[in-house]
């Protein structure tokens, strides 16, 4: 089952002043199975909040089609089934998280009894159960993300969209939301989220959409869009000798390398996709240096990213030029 799915999907508007239209999505379309976590790339101004703005229903759809849960958006029936934590969530300042929780379970119609031990439950989920009683002017940044990731869930929702979830967040709170994301699709949720942090995106997502320029340019598996191909690889020497010896090996072994830096008293040396990395070894062997390590350097999600973004202000020129 697509528990989203967008066709052609296309958003214009104007700017305030001088009413110039501008195009924030291309034709985007993509679909989310169920039961996956699928994470959503892109630059700032790319179009990703916008994306999710139209699919919640938040802003009108200038043309194209999206559904959410088989209901075409905006759609009562799936707003019940769904939560959604957006980038820069607001909060009443003298609630506490606990008071937050239980306004959200009202808005969705749970009994009392069954929202105080929902909230409880959540607190302590995403780690806020040291403050549940403190009122939400005095979370940090981190903390009221938390308090929002919480209330994204408290209608026990078959869906879950997530706007920059890991914003504001130390490594150990990244964590915590990485685990929280894998549990819930572990109990069979599908959780579709936005994020600039690509190793989290790589580490926990089974599909990722990128989208540059309002429009989107990969859609696949994490493995499978970056292939396996070599980029390169790093080669960490010791070289022996006296002074002039070793000055002499660097040099020799520069020539064959496309960079050559120093590491502690070692030195590393960068070879290109085409070397063949044994006829290297035996080379810098023959000037004395001593292998510390061999490290292939494959592409990664971040190199696929930047190269896609970098064509995005290319084709971005080109349109200017032209226009």
């Amino acid at each position: 089952m697509k528990v989203i799915e967008t066709t052609n999907l296309a958003k214009t508007y104007r700017t305030p002043f001088r009413r110039k239209k501008v195009e924030a999505l291309r034709g985007v379309s993509f679909a989310v199975e169920e039961g996956e976590v699928f994470g959503f790339l892109g630059p700032n101004g790319a179009g990703k909040t916008t994306t999710i703005r139209c699919l919640m229903g938040l802003c009108r759809i200038t043309s194209g089609s999206a559904t959410i849960l088989g209901q075409p958006v905006p759609s009562r029936e799936a707003r019940q089934r769904l939560g959604f934590l957006p980038e820069q969530p607001y909060f009443y300042d003298y609630l506490t998280v606990m008071e937050l929780l239980d306004l959200g379970g009202r808005l969705f119609g749970i009994g009392a009894a069954e929202r105080a031990r929902r909230a409880g439950a959540l607190v302590d989920k995403v780690g806020l159960g040291h403050a549940r009683g403190l009122p939400l002017k005095k979370f940090s940044k981190g903390m009221l993300q938390r308090a929002g990731l919480a209330m994204a869930l408290v209608n026990d929702p078959d869906l879950v969209v997530l706007d920059e979830p890991m914003s504001g967040l130390d490594p150990v709170g990244r964590k915590e939301v990485r685990d929280l994301i894998l549990e819930l699709r572990d109990a069979g949720k599908t959780v579709f989220f936005s994020s600039h942090i690509l190793s989290d995106v790589e580490q926990i997502s089974d599909r990722v959409a990128i989208v540059v320029g309002g429009t989107i340019r990969d859609v696949g598996r994490p493995r499978e869009l970056v292939g396996g191909s070599r980029l390169a690889t790093e080669v960490v020497l010791h070289l022996t000798g006296d002074e002039a010896a070793v000055a002499a090996a660097q040099q020799a072994i520069a020539a064959r390398a496309e960079k050559l830096r120093g590491v502690e008293g070692e030195v590393l040396a960068v070879l290109g996709a085409g070397v063949d990395v044994d006829d290297f070894l035996a080379f810098a062997r023959g000037q004395g240096g001593k292998v510390v390590s061999v490290t292939p350097r494959h592409e990664t999600l971040e190199d696929l990213f930047l190269r896609r973004v970098e064509a995005g202000k290319a084709e971005r020129g080109a349109e200017a030029a032209a226009s």
